[in-house]
């Protein structure tokens, strides 16, 4: 079975929904695409679970889902998951909205506080309460589907936390700049999936079928077989991998291969899907399907790189594991040990807890790093710069 991912942003949210998919029985072979948004997954036939239980998962989870087909085009297929998000701003986007409405609610409550004293509070409270209900319901759902300790929840305690105390302006801020960082995370992941969009858009979406008689029909590049005969014309990009057996003329090869001068070729040479005829008209082969074509083996390795895993990045996903955990319960030590065993004053010590938490909440270490190496990656796809793996 295959989907469609929407709104994962990290490496953090593929760990978020593989977890949660391992729990469900007769589910296996789970594999989660961060930069291009494919999953891919066994369901046991015999099994109880069933697809619709799958795609409410998800959907509880907070991501979109939908899904797709084992199409033979490659590049076609992941230009068209991607065009949604290509179209979208991020002032468009679910979050980008989100930050929006927040800062426009802390803008208001700030005024209010400067003209208004006694309802500046209550005027935060709101922006709070508004700002971390998402994030609240994300992390409930997440902990009943094997994630208890998430950034989420820790972010959630937190807030909630400075409501208790009293320090609404500190918990609005927490929330807003948790928006923030998840937003730029999102744009960053865009970004990071644009060489791949590039790549996708070398290969031209219709061919020139020529058939027994000669006669000329225009199909989807996508449907070619092996030994058609396609028709390549001065200026067109070629359709797929073949041979030329009919016609001479000079290509220009460095959308695929990066040499900028137009190589001369005729009867007998071998092209590639994504060059550009510069001069007389071709007949052309097809030697290879579009899902073994040059251009699909290029972007199943970049796939393969960013779904690898540097060792920074490893190391990363395992000290997240065990960062909020370990902050949640150090916040819980340092509320209850100094009242029971030095005597302290329980509101004190219950303000400094949440306190701890409010200042270890942004945790821009786990949310930068994976994003950096996807777009790394990105931008020496788009200089010709193809890395073929993360051990860096």
């Amino acid at each position: 079975m295959q989907y469609r991912i929407e709104g994962m942003d990290c490496a953090s949210c593929v760990r978020k929904i593989e977890t949660a998919l391992a729990r469900m029985p007769g589910v296996s072979d789970i594999q989660l695409n961060f930069a291009t948004e494919k999953l891919e997954l066994s369901l046991a036939p015999d099994s109880d679970t069933q697809c619709n239980d799958i795609e409410k998962t998800i959907k509880r989870l907070g991501f979109g889902i939908s899904a797709t087909t084992d199409q033979a085009n490659a590049a076609d297929s992941i230009s068209d998951n991607l065009l949604d998000t290509q179209q979208q701003r991020w002032w468009q986007t679910r979050k980008g909205k989100q930050v929006v409405g927040l800062g426009v609610l802390m803008s208001v409550a700030y005024a209010l506080a400067l003209l208004f004293p006694d309802y500046g509070m209550w005027a935060f409270a709101i922006a709070v309460v508004v700002g971390v209900f998402p994030f609240a319901r994300k992390s409930i759902t997440l902990a009943m589907t094997g994630t208890p300790f998430s950034i989420e929840m820790l972010m959630s305690i937190a807030a909630i936390g400075a409501l208790i105390i009293g320090e609404a302006e500190e918990a609005a801020a927490v929330v807003f700049l948790f928006s923030v960082g998840e937003l730029l995370e999102g744009v960053a992941a865009d970004r990071a999936r644009a060489g791949i969009r590039a790549l996708a858009s070398l290969v031209p979406k219709t061919a020139i079928l020529l058939d027994a008689q000669g006669r000329q029909r225009d199909v989807p590049a996508a449907s070619l077989q092996i030994d058609d005969l396609v028709l390549v014309r001065p200026g067109d990009k070629v359709s797929a991998d073949g041979v030329i057996v009919q016609g001479s003329s000079s290509l220009d090869d460095s959308p695929v291969t990066g040499e900028s001068i137009p190589v001369a070729k005729a009867m007998g040479d071998a092209v590639f899907a994504g060059s550009i005829n510069m001069e007389g008209a071709l007949q052309v082969c097809v030697e290879k399907t579009a899902a073994d074509n040059t251009i699909a083996r290029i972007i199943n390795l970049v796939e393969q790189a960013q779904a690898s895993k540097a060792p920074t990045a490893r190391f990363i996903e395992k000290f997240s594991r065990y960062y909020t955990p370990a902050v949640m319960a150090i916040a819980a030590l340092v509320i209850i040990v100094p009242p029971l065993a030095m005597g302290g004053e329980w509101a004190t010590w219950l303000y400094r807890g949440f306190a701890l938490l409010l200042i270890a909440c942004p945790c821009a270490l786990v949310l930068s790093t994976p994003a950096a190496i996807a777009s790394g990656l990105a931008v020496g796809t788009r200089h010709g710069l193809l890395i073929k793996g993360a051990a860096l």
